[in-house]
């Protein structure tokens, strides 16, 4: 159980960025068997086939076919999201001023700010090159592996009112520092330079960038026991970690088995690689085309298909409990959050969750349910976004945790090995 976390922990830690994260997931694919392909190409799928293939380098959907008559036993899905809440690098990002060169950057998603101060920082992500084929340029994944970054607190002596709570103007209070200014800096391109100093390429081929900063410290076991993980991304790598795993484990299942990672889902995932796309639908359709379903058999496939919507949920919190259901109050290492809400912003119903349990229970894997309290608005999901896409039964569920947003998240060790028994159980249908 401890090595599964302890997996995780270095899964979270090695993706620097969203689209280190789709690398390491693909890594991982082809280690087990599975064959890269391209939505540019034709897909010529054979029987008891095992492929993957990216969107934007920040997006991946794997797929294995089973047993059995597809537009019989249907899809099955495991949906979750790569990216997480934090910081990204704007364009021409350096402002120089009393000594500093700062980075401009803006907010991604939304990450609880202060979390981000007087912690060490790096950068990760991608640079965009020339190439060839101009409606094809070249991405190369880049990251300054050493902590070059900070985002400084205000003293209290500067600050007396501090401790009563203060407010993070994002422009101005949330900016790295990168170096102090000496006369001798040559300020135009430096972050570029570093970039490609530390990453072996040449500054010239790089047209344009996607950087985001990091916490440069590991994730690490916490608790008198060591029960549970402190890490950075648990929401979602630690879905997409534990699905990952349970999914490549499955054997003589039937139909097709699916894992969605969506990038965008902390912006609403209205994008070409995000949930509120017809990815995910269009990858569904050109599996039912290759292994030869006519339209209506494909119909008759999705009919016949579920979805897991895997995110994070809120366990109660120890000095604000206040802030939870008085009745639903999840505990972490209490088993699988099964999220329920009246408004639908999770896509969970009783015909819906009435499946699950048929998994969950037979398999003595433990359960708890998560609902928002009825004057506090939650989150959303990909689950729903998904739904107006695909009309077909799904639950959201996940992992309960402390912190979520924060740079550095707090769940069960248990849970995360609960959460890939479901998965495993799930897709071993």
């Amino acid at each position: 159980m401890k090595k599964l976390a302890n997996d995780f922990i270095n899964f979270s830690h090695s993706s620097k960025s969203v689209f280190h994260a789709v690398k390491n997931t693909a890594d991982i694919l082809m280690d087990n068997g599975y064959k890269e392909i391209f939505e540019s190409e034709k897909w010529n799928l054979e029987a008891d086939g095992k492929y993957f293939f990216k969107k934007n380098h920040s997006s991946l959907i794997a797929f294995s076919i089973g047993n059995g008559k597809l537009n019989e036993c249907g899809f099955k899905i495991s949906g979750n999201h790569t990216d997480s809440p934090g910081f990204r690098i704007k364009p021409n990002p350096e402002m120089v001023g009393d000594s500093y060169l700062r980075l401009n950057t803006e907010v991604y998603g939304g990450p609880i700010l202060n979390t981000w101060l007087d912690r060490p920082l790096s950068i990760a992500g991608r640079v965009v090159m020339k190439s060839e084929n101009v409606f094809k340029p070249k991405t190369v994944l880049v990251n300054i592996d050493k902590p070059c970054l900070i985002i400084p607190n205000l003293a209290i002596h500067q600050n007396r009112e501090v401790n009563k709570g203060v407010e993070l103007n994002k422009q101005n209070d949330t900016l790295p520092i990168l170096t102090l200014v000496n006369e001798e800096l040559e300020k135009e391109n430096f972050l570029l330079k570093i970039i490609a100093e530390e990453n072996n390429i040449d500054i010239a081929d790089i047209l344009d960038f996607d950087l985001y900063l990091y916490e440069f410290e590991k994730g690490t076991l916490v608790g008198l026991n060591e029960e549970m993980i402190s890490a950075a991304k648990i929401d979602n790598l630690g879905a997409l970690y534990v699905g990952l795993d349970a999914f490549i484990e499955a054997k003589d299942f039937n139909g097709v088995n699916i894992l969605a990672c969506f990038d965008n889902e902390e912006v609403g995932s209205s994008t070409k690689q995000g949930a509120d796309s017809n990815m995910l639908l269009n990858a569904l359709d050109r599996i039912s085309l290759s292994l030869g379903l006519d339209r209506e058999e494909f119909f008759c496939a999705l009919s016949n298909s579920f979805m897991l919507s895997v995110d994070g949920a809120h366990a109660v919190h120890p000095a604000q409990n206040q802030k939870t259901d008085p009745i639903i109050r999840p505990k972490m290492n209490h088993g699988v959050a099964l999220k329920v809400t009246a408004n639908q912003s999770y896509t969970s119903d009783a015909h819906s969750l009435a499946v699950v349990k048929q998994i969950l229970e037979p398999n003595g894997i433990p359960y708890q349910y998560f609902v928002n309290r009825s004057d506090t608005p939650g989150g959303s999901t990909i689950g729903p976004i998904s739904s107006t896409h695909l009309d077909i039964n799904a639950v959201d569920l996940g992992l309960a945790m402390i912190g979520m947003h924060s740079i550095r998240e707090l769940c069960g060790v248990q849970d995360l090995m609960n959460l890939k028994k479901l998965l495993k159980n799930y897709y071993s249908l």
